[in-house]
Parts: C-alpha cells; structure tokens; sequence
C-alpha cells in the first residue's frame, strides 16, 4: 500500500508539479522578467546573508538580538547591486561578446576593474543612505572597510566568474552570482557592521 502511495505520489509530481515548475522558471528567466526576477533574488540572498550572519553574531555574543533593520538595509542594498549587475552583465556581453578562453579572461578582468568597485561603491552608497550617514564618517567607512570587500573579491570572484562567463548564458549571471555570493553576503555584512578597523 506504501509503495503505491509512493508511487501515485511521484506521478503526481511529475505530471503536475514539475511542468509548473518548468513553466514559472521559464517564465521568470524570459526577457520580459528578468530584471525582476535577478532582483528578488538579489533581495532574498542579500537579506538572508545578514540574518545568518546576525545569527553568527548572537550564538558569540557579539550582538544580543536580531536586528530587522539591519537585515531591511542589507536586502535593499541587493536590490541596488542586483540592478547593477542585471545591467553589468548585459553590457559586459555587448561590449565583450563570445565565449572563447581569451574574451572570457578579458571579461574576468574587465569586471574585477570595473564592475566588483562599482557593486562595493554602489553598496556602501546604499547603506549610507538609508542609514543617513555624514559624509566624513562615509569617506572614513570606505577608506577603513571598502578595501577588505575588494579584496576578497579578488579571492573568491575571478573563478566563480570564469564559469559564469564560459559556461552560462547572460540569464543565468545574477542567478549565479547571488548564489555564491551567499558567503560573500554574509561576509560583507560581517565588515559592514563590525565596529572598528582593527577586525
């Protein structure tokens, strides 16, 4: 009796489920939404990184509780950095175009030059901005906390940009990109929010 609810179960799933599935997914990667679609995934990752990361932060006691702004201003600054890299990527194709070895290096460097100063300056601008910061105490952020993000960047970015560029078509970028850039969330809101330069 288990295995042929089991099996009803798993008929039913591929018969209704997973062809809805395929249809809300190909709809969502079509041209005609995906700018929407990067953002909320841009959103969602950027959001959820400072909640795991707030989550870090209480189990050391380094903060006592949840911070639901904090989570607010980092989740609207992916949707700043996500129009960014929507964007980005479309023109980095246009300027660049083909999937050969070569243009994908190109590509890699292109967007460690140009693009990854452009997404940290367009999420400190963010932050400052909702947070309503000077803008002496902006200048001495960025000089203090921009550098660390740049840096790892260069670490984490350059191979995870190499499958993105050489093996996914442009739709599937930001998509890619927020998806490693879990970590790399977590991490930017570990600098942004730790008190002092020192750390």
């Amino acid at each position: 009796m288990a295995c042929s609810e089991g099996q009803y179960l798993v008929k039913f799933i591929a018969s209704n489920l997973l062809p809805k599935f395929k249809r809300v997914f190909k709809s969502a990667f079509s041209e005609k939404y995906l700018l929407l679609t990067n953002l909320g995934i841009s959103v969602s990752l950027s959001g959820l990184g400072d909640a795991i990361e707030q989550r870090y932060e209480i189990m050391n006691d380094e903060i006592e509780k949840w911070n639901p702004l904090r989570t607010w201003h980092m989740s609207v600054s992916g949707l700043t950095v996500g129009f960014i890299c929507h964007h980005w990527y479309k023109y980095l194709d246009k300027f660049l175009p083909g999937y050969t070895l070569r243009i994908v290096m190109k590509k890699i460097i292109v967007d460690q030059l140009v693009g990854s100063p452009l997404c940290i300056s367009t999420f400190f601008i963010t932050i400052g901005y909702l947070e309503g910061t000077e803008k002496d105490a902006f200048i001495e952020e960025i000089k203090q906390k921009a550098w660390k993000l740049y840096a790892a960047e260069w670490v984490i970015w350059p191979p995870a940009q190499f499958i993105n560029f050489y093996l996914l078509p442009n739709k599937f970028r930001v998509l890619f990109d927020n998806t490693i850039s879990l970590g790399y969330d977590i991490y930017t809101s570990r600098v942004k929010f730790t008190k002092g330069s020192s750390e």
